[in-house]
This record gives structure tokens, C-alpha cells and sequence, in this order.
């Protein structure tokens, strides 16, 4: 049954406050078993009216699950994407005051466009075109449902699981550095706790941004030029604690990182 437009007005309700309110609700797809991802994206744009009505601005998109052992867990053959808005851009070494309820850290590259990227048809050397350069980036991932008990559409829904994101400064040309090979090192107060490489997204990390513009492209929306995207994933995600630094490290591309403040009453 599908999932009528007053229910998609009320679930873009309750999840816009949870994340207002730093309550989770429960999954979507709990009360609503018969949702499909593309009333998801219908529920995800719908936060995102809101948003721009109290004055947002989008500065870009997200992409996740472009891991092939994210994809099998969730049962799916293609990434999801989510919006990012000025609000969830911090500089690297800031302390994240954003409203985050369960976040967790990923390490990830990001791309800078210098023109406009509009599908279909697509490909890595299209991207690479259109990048004005790339920065190493944290993107804090989080969850308006409850312990992330999320499926497919419940993640779409909550704008693919965004919480903020942190940019690295120093911008690298795309022909100065192999995205595919370049190497990242995670760590949490100094304790290395995840590695990876540009390969483990979708193959190359162009390639995800390609399929971004391609699947946008369906619904007559271009990749737009100063707009970020933040490319999947290099490794998996860590679950960030209150008082801690987390720096990512992609060697020649660069570093980044970010400080969680502590909890009211910790020391």
C-alpha cells in the first residue's frame, strides 16, 4: 500500500523534531512496512522544504552506502544519498556543537565542484573535470531512529543518516594525488582505530560522485558548482565519544579533524 501524502507530511514532521528535540523516534519502517525507498526520498525532500523555509541553504550532498558490505547488509545494488546545509559545516579542529543524538565518525573525501555536473551518462573523467579540488573530511553520521534500527527506507528518509561534517584546509588538485590508491589512517585520541583506502568507495571515489550526478539527474537536479559532496565512506564508521579528538589522515591529501565536546557534568 502506498504511502499516502499526508503520512510522508507527518513522518518529515517527526523526524525534523527529533532532530530539533535530540529525541529518536522509531523506525518508519516499524509502523510503515510497505514504505519504499522512493516515498523515503519523497519524506527526506520534505524535511528538506523545511529547512529552507526557516532560512537553510543547501551547500551540497551525501553519499553512503557505497561499500559493497554495506550494500549486501541492506539488501540494495546502489548507494542513497542525503543533503548537507551550511549548518553542518564546521573547519577542521572545530568542536561539534551540532544537535547529534548516536553519532559516529567516517572518514571520507570530499569533492569541491568548479562547475556544474549534470547526468545521465556520467563517468570518473566527467568528475574529474568538474572538481575544483578535493580536501580530506569527516562526516559525523547520525540517526533520528531509535538505537539505529534503521532499514533502507528509515535511513533515506533521515537524509541518508547526515549529522554534520568537518572539511579539511588544504585543497588538493585531483591530478596531484590517486583517489583510488590514496591510503587514510583514523584516530581516536591519538589510538589508531580504522584504516582505509579511495578504493573501498564504489571502486574509486569518483565514480560515487558520478553515480550521485547520474541518480540527481532523474529528478532534473544538477551537481552544482562550489557545492560539496562527500563521497562514501573509506572505512567503517566509529562511534564517536564525548571528549575525544578524532583526526583522519589521507597522508598526501591531507588531514582533518574534529574535537566532541564533553557531556554536562563530565569532568
Amino acid at each position: 500500500m502506498a504511502l499516502g501524502a499526508e503520512a510522508l507530511v507527518v513522518w518529515a514532521e517527526r523526524l525534523f523534531r527529533a532532530e530539533g528535540e535530540r529525541r529518536p523516534i522509531p523506525p518508519l519502517t516499524e509502523e510503515e512496512p510497505g514504505i519504499t525507498v522512493q516515498e523515503a526520498y519523497r519524506v527526506q525532500l520534505e524535511v528538506v522544504r523545511r529547512k529552507l523555509a526557516l532560512g537553510e541553504t543547501v551547500v551540497g550532498h551525501k553519499i553512503g552506502l557505497t561499500s559493497r558490505p554495506m550494500q549486501e547488509m541492506f539488501g540494495v545494488g546502489e548507494p542513497d544519498y542525503g543533503h548537507l546545509f551550511r549548518s553542518m559545516a564546521y573547519e577542521s579542529g572545530s568542536e561539534i556543537d551540532y544537535p547529534l543524538l548516536q553519532p559516529r565518525v567516517e572518514a571520507e573525501i570530499a569533492f569541491i565542484l568548479k562547475r556544474d555536473l549534470e547526468g545521465p551518462g556520467l563517468g570518473i573523467h566527467d568528475v574529474l573535470q568538474a572538481t575544483d579540488y578535493v580536501v580530506p573530511a569527516i562526516e559525523v553520521v547520525d540517526s533520528r531512529i531509535e538505537n539505529w534500527r534503521i532499514k533502507l527506507p528509515d535511513t533515506v528518509a533521515d537524509n541518508a543518516s547526515s549529522g554534520c561534517f568537518v572539511l579539511g584546509g588544504r585543497p588538493t588538485r585531483v591530478e596531484d594525488v590517486d583517489l583510488e590508491l590514496v591510503g587514510m589512517v583514523l584516530s581516536e585520541d591519538g589510538e589508531v582505530v580504522q584504516t582505509g583506502a579511495g578504493a573501498a568507495v564504489l571502486g574509486h571515489p569518483a565514480f560515487a560522485v558520478a553515480w550521485l550526478a547520474n541518480k540527481l539527474a532523474e529528478f532534473g537536479t544538477p551537481l552544482k558548482a562550489g557545492h560539496v559532496v562527500l563521497s562514501g565512506a573509506v572505512s567503517a564508521a566509529v562511534a564517536a565519544k564525548a571528549g575525544s579528538r578524532y583526526v583522519v589522515n589521507f597522508g598526501k591529501l591531507g588531514r582533518v579533524e574534529a574535537v566532541f565536546p564533553q557531556q554536562e557534568g563530565e569532568a
